[in-house]
């Protein structure tokens, strides 16, 4: 709307998720907890209040997870705001279908529903053009071990991914599959985007669950969403919310095994 706001720069000279306390770092209000006839579900909010991390507006958000009874996790956000404001939520769960901890994930099959992607510059951020995955290590279109070319990419994978679907309406995104453990994850998105990201800056240093230490791909995550830095690229899909609309959106993950 004309005014200038400057987000906080907590990774060099960029703005990484939503701040210096993003919303991974707050406490969220329980909205309700129980049973659906879609299965069990917990329903969390947290008021982002006007000038939190340099963002315009109250941006009143929640999220609910739902297990369903077909072995799915889905993850359901909603938003409004009192001015305009910029909204852009994810999930930035690990996985490692063989196990947490048990080793890296270059093995897994993967399958991304997208035949173009977003390059970026040196600070990984997008440089604005959209370019085919075609004959390059980034297609990922037919299932591919993970490792299988990740050599031939600076750092590792850590890019968004166009979906074919172009947003809207839940389509299948990716589709994960560990063959020594027959784990199968599949993901359906109503985004545009997905940031494939190979846990490349995991170093050993972060312990988790029973005592795992998570070393340099021992995990990926697959974050359903809008394209990174769309707020400075007019030709991505907008990700302003204005005051009197409603951010819905909605991500599931299916598990099984073959």
């Amino acid at each position: 709307d004309g005014k200038t706001y400057k987000l906080a720069a907590n990774n060099g000279e960029n703005h990484l998720h939503g701040g210096i306390e993003g919303f991974n770092k707050k406490v969220w209000r329980l909205e309700d907890i129980g049973a659906t006839d879609d299965g069990a579900m917990v329903k969390m909010s947290y008021i982002s209040e006007d000038g939190e991390e340099g963002y315009p507006g109250n941006l009143a958000c929640s999220v609910t997870y739902t297990l369903t009874k077909n072995d799915e996790l889905k993850i359901s956000y909603e938003a409004e705001t009192d001015k305009t404001t910029i909204v852009n939520l994810t999930n930035h769960s690990y996985y490692n279908l063989a196990g947490q901890g048990s080793g890296d994930i270059l093995g897994h099959e993967l399958m991304l529903n997208a035949d173009k992607y977003t390059p970026v510059d040196e600070g990984l951020i997008p440089t604005g053009e959209i370019r085919s995955v075609e004959g390059t290590p980034m297609d990922f279109t037919e299932p591919m071990a993970i490792g299988s070319r990740i050599e031939k990419v600076e750092g590792g994978y850590d890019h968004n991914y166009v979906q074919n679907s172009g947003g809207g309406t839940l389509s299948l995104a990716a589709k994960v599959h560990e063959p020594t453990s027959g784990r199968v994850m599949e993901i359906h998105t109503d985004q545009p985007g997905v940031q494939f990201y190979t846990g490349n800056f995991l170093d050993g240093s972060i312990t988790g669950k029973d005592g795992k230490v998570y070393k340099k791909h021992y995990g990926f995550c697959l974050e359903t969403q809008h394209f990174p830095d769309s707020p400075n690229k007019p030709d991505f899909p907008s990700v302003v919310l204005k005051p009197g609309q409603k951010y819905t959106t909605q991500t599931i993950h299916t598990f099984y095994t073959k």
